[in-house]
């Protein structure tokens, strides 16, 4: 881990970096593997309170129509009306509610997930990777952190049967968060 602050000096608010920010996904295919994808287009804010981590809030919009696993023909069809419906439903959302700090370095982010139209809490686990002043003078903080969701739970329910059994797309979907977020001035 990187420190060039303490905590009283990480308190403020902070804008997610896209360029050093990863939001993606893991979904099993088949039964048999994973196929891995990444949001491209999302922004992000949090305020963090480094004495009083229960005072830290964030906040993420995702666009849908950014999803890529690399299969231009995958892409499009999770883009649709089968799974994620980006024309109708554009933005993926979570709103934070609460934060609870485990350890000097694991937080506890539970709040307000929204998939096409349906609102779902969750808990997300993040591990502080660290802060650092980068070239251009700006204080940086990264966190690390997943939450497995079920797709169905938010309306996302299309599948396809296989001939030995089992289905196409599992429902479980692990989503992945590696954070690289800038102290506003």
């Amino acid at each position: 881990m990187t420190t060039t602050s303490g905590p009283a000096e990480l308190t403020g608010d902070y804008v997610l970096d896209p360029a050093h920010t990863r939001i993606g996904f893991v979904a099993r295919h088949a039964m048999v593997t994973k196929v891995r994808g990444a949001f491209l287009a999302f922004e992000g804010t949090a305020h963090l309170d480094g004495t009083d981590p229960s005072r830290s809030s964030g906040q993420v919009v995702i666009k849908t129509e950014s999803i890529d696993t690399g299969v231009e023909q995958r892409d499009q069809h999770l883009r649709a009306n089968d799974f994620l419906d980006a024309p109708t439903f554009p933005e993926i959302t979570f709103r934070s509610t609460s934060v609870e700090a485990r350890s000097d370095s694991e937080y506890r982010v539970t709040g307000d997930l929204t998939i096409k139209d349906t609102t779902r809490p969750v808990t997300i686990d993040f591990e502080y990777t660290g802060n650092a002043v980068d070239p251009y003078g700006n204080l940086r903080v990264g966190l690390e952190g997943s939450v497995t969701i079920s797709r169905k739970e938010y309306g996302v329910t299309w599948n396809a049967a296989l001939e030995g059994g089992g289905v196409l797309v599992g429902d479980k979907v692990v989503l992945e968060f590696d954070i690289s977020a800038i102290k506003q001035k």
